[in-house]
């Protein structure tokens, strides 16, 4: 009966673990694509700085699960990118990543007389 309980709790922690993995590497990609003017009209960290710290969670789900509480701070970077910086910066860039807001769009805003 151990024995199984074990195994039970070792395929939970399985797939909790791949559960953080795609999760930091989805904040990994999209902060990827978004703009770099965008992160500093949103008032963020550079967007490298990002790139750099949800690489690092990423790694550390990947690599180091063992180690339960470096993934776990990774964790907590991601959060807060996906919580606070993300909104803000898709906000920025109108929610499309790199190719930012509509055709009609200048480097202020829109051209549409308002």
């Amino acid at each position: 009966m151990d024995d199984v309980l074990v195994q039970g709790f070792n395929e939970l922690l399985y797939w909790v673990s791949l559960g953080l993995l795609l999760f930091s590497l989805f904040a990994f990609i999209d902060s990827a694509i978004r703009r770099e003017d965008a992160y500093r009209a949103a008032s963020k960290q550079t967007k490298p700085f990002w790139l750099i710290l949800l690489g690092i969670a990423t790694a550390a789900n990947l690599v180091l699960d063992v180690m339960h509480f470096i993934p776990i701070i990774g964790l907590i970077a991601t959060i807060v990118y996906m919580v606070d910086v993300r909104p803000a910066v898709r906000q920025i860039s109108g929610g499309r990543g790199r190719r930012g807001g509509s055709s009609s769009d200048g480097p202020y805003g829109p051209f549409n007389g308002r």
